[in-house]
C-alpha cells in the first residue's frame, strides 16, 4: 500500500492504495471524513487547494474534486469565498437527533454497512437517473418519447392482454418467450449481420442486466478485463461487481487501441467495447482494429462483449458489420437493447451468445429473477413482426438528424468560443469540449440550477488522463427546446468561468 502525505495544511497521513478495487476518489473521501470525525480536522480548518492536494498525492485533480464535492454535498466541508474550502462548522452527525437531544457520533459508532465492493460500485459517479420527470435538454440516454406511437403500443398491449392464455400466466422461459427471440434473431441478422438461431438469444432486463450477467458468468475474481478509456460507467460498475481487475485501454479516432490493450494486459479474460458508436466519444471502430481485436480474442481465448450502442441511429452511410458478423461468433457476445429504439421503461434487452453458453445463461437468468415479464415481451414481438419497429426507427432517424443539426448550429452561434462540439454521424448525443479554465463538473452544476442537464466527460475516465467536456443528448427535446437549452447552457458556462479559483459549487 502506498502512503502519501497531503500538504502541510492537512495534519494527518493520507493513505491511498492504487491497487485496491475501491476508486481513489472514494478512498480520499473516507480518509478526509474519518479525519474530521476523529477530530484531526476541526471545524473551520482549511483544506488544501485541489491542485496542490492532487500534486502531493500524485493523483488527478478530477479525483480530488470528486472526493471534495461529495464531502461538501454531505455537509462535512464548505466553500468560503476568498478562503477556499474548510471543514464545516456543524457536522452532519451533530445534527442527528434522538428524543430531541443532539447525539455525538464517533467513527466507531458509524460502522460501514457495505462491503468494499459495494462501496466501490455505489461510489462510481456518472449520469444521474432522474426517474419520472419530463425530458429536458440535454439529458443523456433518452430517445424522443414525444414521438413514440403510444396509441399503437397501447392497442397492441390491449390485444395481447385479451388473448392471454392460461399457460402464459404461468412461469415462462428464463431466456425469453419464443416469438420475441425469433423476432430479435431475424432483426439482428438483417440489420447488423449477426447470424444466430433464436436459441442463442437471451432476453434480459436492459443492457445493464446483460453486462452484469456476462461478467458474473465469465469472470473469476481478479481476472483482467479491458474497458474503453473513457468508457461506459455502468460497464465499469458491472466489472467491479464481478471483482475483475479493470484495465483502462485508451480510445482514439479508430476505436479502442488493441495494441495498447495487449501491452497492458495480454492475458485479459474479457473486453467490453462499443464499436459501432463508442460511448462516450462517439467514434466508430475501424475495420483494421476490429480484425486485430478478434484475432487477439481467439488467440487469448478471451471474450469480447460487443455493446451495439445506438447502432439503429446512423445519419450517413451504412455502419460496419458487427464484430459478431465478422467471424467473431465463437468469442463475441452481442448485446442490444430496446431502451433507446422503443422506450426506456420497457426494460428489455438481449444477448446473443454462443450455442454452448445458451443453457448456462438461461439457468443463470432463472436463478436471478426467473424470466422477463411475459406480456411486455409478447407486445414487443408483435411491434417488431408487424413492421412497426422498423417504421418507427426510420422516422426517428430523420428526426434525430434534424435535432442534432439544430444543436450544432445553436452552439456555434451562441457559445462559439467556449464549447467545441464534435458532431457524429450516429447516436443520440454529442461531446462538447471545454477550454482548460472551465471545469466540466462546475458547468454540470450550474446548468442543472438553470434547468438543463449535461454530463461531465471527466467522470467517464477510470485513469488520470481525463478530458474536460460535456456529454449532450439531443434526442429527447424538440428544436425549440434545444435552442432554449443552449441559451441556458451559455449562461451556465459563463457562471462557471466567473467562479473564483478554488471555489466550487457543493
Amino acid at each position: 500500500m502506498s502512503k502519501k502525505r497531503a500538504s502541510s495544511s492537512t495534519p494527518f497521513l493520507v493513505r491511498l492504495d492504487p491497487s485496491a478495487s475501491q476508486p481513489l476518489h472514494r478512498q480520499l473521501y473516507e480518509e478526509i471524513r474519518n479525519a474530521i470525525l476523529g477530530g484531526l480536522l476541526h471545524p473551520g480548518h482549511p483544506i488544501p487547494a485541489s491542485r496542490g492536494l492532487a500534486d502531493d498525492l500524485d493523483i488527478s485533480r478530477t479525483t480530488v474534486l470528486q472526493a471534495i464535492d461529495q464531502l461538501k454535498a454531505e455537509g462535512y466541508l464548505k466553500s468560503v469565498v476568498g478562503s477556499g474550502t474548510r471543514v464545516a462548522d456543524v457536522l452532519p452527525e451533530r445534527l442527528t437527533q434522538i428524543n430531541g437531544q443532539p447525539r455525538a457520533v464517533s467513527p466507531a459508532a458509524t460502522p460501514a454497512t457495505l462491503a468494499r465492493r459495494g462501496m466501490a460500485i455505489t461510489g462510481i459517479q456518472g449520469t444521474e437517473l432522474r426517474a419520472g420527470s419530463e425530458p429536458r435538454a440535454f439529458r443523456l440516454g433518452i430517445p424522443g418519447l414525444d414521438l413514440f406511437p403510444r396509441k399503437l403500443w397501447n392497442r397492441l398491449l390491449i390485444q395481447r392482454a385479451r388473448l392471454t392464455s392460461v399457460p402464459e400466466l404461468d412461469y415462462g422461459d428464463p431466456a425469453g418467450v419464443d416469438p420475441l427471440r425469433r423476432a430479435i434473431a431475424s432483426y439482428v441478422a438483417s440489420a447488423r449481420g449477426v447470424h444466430c438461431t433464436p436459441d442463442q438469444v437471451i432476453v434480459v432486463g436492459g443492457a445493464q442486466q446483460g453486462i452484469a450477467s456476462v461478467c458474473r458468468l465469465l469472470l473469476d475474481p481478479g481476472d483482467d478485463a479491458w474497458l474503453e478509456e473513457p468508457g461506459y460507467t455502468s460497464a465499469r460498475s458491472a466489472l467491479i461487481a464481478a471483482s475483475a481487475r479493470i484495465v483502462p485501454v485508451p480510445v482514439d479516432a479508430q476505436g479502442i487501441d488493441v495494441a495498447e490493450g495487449i501491452r497492458r494486459a495480454p492475458g485479459a479474460r474479457l473486453v467490453y467495447v462499443t464499436p459501432s458508436h463508442q460511448y462516450p466519444l462517439g467514434s466508430t471502430m475501424s475495420l483494421q482494429r476490429r480484425i486485430e481485436l478478434l484475432e487477439w480474442a481467439h488467440a487469448a481465448n478471451a471474450w469480447v462483449v460487443e455493446d451495439d450502442y445506438d447502432s439503429e441511429f446512423r445519419y450517413g452511410g451504412r455502419p460496419l458489420m458487427a464484430l459478431h458478423g465478422l467471424g467473431g461468433s465463437s468469442r463475441v457476445i452481442y448485446l442490444g437493447t430496446f431502451s433507446k429504439s422503443v422506450f426506456p421503461a420497457l426494460r428489455i434487452g438481449y444477448l446473443v451468445v454462443p450455442h454452448e453458453l445458451a443453457g448456462a445463461f438461461a439457468r443463470a437468468r432463472m436463478y436471478s429473477d426467473l424470466h422477463p415479464p411475459t406480456l411486455q415481451q409478447l407486445v414487443l414481438a408483435d411491434f417488431i413482426q408487424r413492421g412497426h419497429f422498423a417504421r418507427h426507427v426510420r422516422r426517428m432517424r430523420k428526426t434525430y438528424e434534424l435535432r442534432q443539426n439544430r444543436l450544432v448550429r445553436e452552439v456555434r452561434e451562441e457559445i462559439p468560443g467556449s464549447l467545441k462540439l464534435r458532431p457524429r454521424n450516429a447516436g443520440l448525443h454529442m461531446v462538447g469540449y471545454l477550454p482548460p479554465d472551465i471545469h466540466d463538473q462546475d458547468v454540470v452544476r450550474e446548468a442543472l440550477s438553470r434547468g438543463v442537464e449535461v454530463s461531465a466527460l471527466s467522470l467517464h475516465y477510470a485513469g488520470s488522463t481525463a478530458r474536460n467536456g460535456l456529454l449532450m443528448g439531443f434526442a429527447s427535446v424538440d428544436e425549440e427546446g434545444i435552442r432554449r437549452g443552449v441559451l441556458r447552457l451559455r449562461d451556465a458556462i459563463q457562471a462557471a468561468r466567473a467562479r473564483p479559483s478554488g471555489e466550487r459549487v457543493a
